[in-house]
């Protein structure tokens, strides 16, 4: 396969997974999410601030960006460009496919290349990619989320948890390191709450929301 079609594929993916949902919602409410809370555009961000209808909205959206990448573009090139590959070849357009739409949720174009955790859009990914090891992590999230009403604790250990999932489902050493990376990128995007954590200070779910970021304050990711 052409170097070309992974180049065109890995835009067109990178495209989809670079549409700021969150930010988009709170705009059409005439705020910036990126001024309020944590600034973070993802759905916990929104769900704080807007409620469950708009949170679960934009969970899907993020979630479905991801899925879309790995089935629908590629789907699309191979019909488009009438190209033909082995089963190995399309894995891997579908591997960069869904990297692509997970770096264009974190680093979106469209805000200055800020964007949010990656979380939604993984899970997307991972759905296409790899669903038996989804339903394990899910069940990590679900476990520690219960237990300490903490999203971003329970996204950090079911992203630790993944590449030993995929390894436990019977990934290929190529997917168990692809997963791998997918963690690596999860987590370090969560530095922020892991300082929080560490100090006592970071939100629950459940409890009041934190004070909104002043209009002037440069938004974060």
């Amino acid at each position: 396969m052409p170097v070309a079609g992974y180049i065109i594929t890995a835009v067109a993916s990178y495209l989809v997974g670079s549409i700021p949902t969150g930010f988009l919602v709170g705009k059409a409410r005439g705020i910036d999410i990126r001024t309020i809370g944590s600034g973070n555009i993802g759905a916990t961000n929104v769900f704080r601030y807007f409620g469950t209808a708009a949170g679960i909205a934009v969970l899907l959206g993020d979630t479905l960006k991801g899925f879309a990448a790995v089935v629908v573009i590629t789907r699309l090139y191979w019909h488009v460009f009438g190209a033909t590959g082995d089963a190995t070849t399309r894995e891997a357009l579908e591997i960069v496919a869904g990297l692509a739409a997970i770096l264009g949720h974190n680093y979106t174009c469209w805000l200055r290349f800020k964007g949010g955790k990656g979380i939604a859009t993984s899970a997307g990914v991972l759905v296409a990619l790899v669903p038996y090891s989804l339903l394990i992590i899910l069940a990590v999230w679900i476990l520690v989320f219960g237990l300490t009403r903490f999203v971003s604790l329970a996204s950090i250990c079911a992203s630790f948890t993944l590449p030993f999932a995929d390894w436990l489902t019977g990934g290929s050493p190529t997917m168990i390191g692809i997963t791998a990376a997918m963690a690596g990128l999860a987590i370090y995007k969560h530095k922020a709450n892991i300082a929080r954590l560490l100090k006592g200070t970071e939100s629950r779910i459940g409890r009041k929301s934190p004070a909104p970021l002043s209009q002037t304050s440069k938004p974060t990711s």
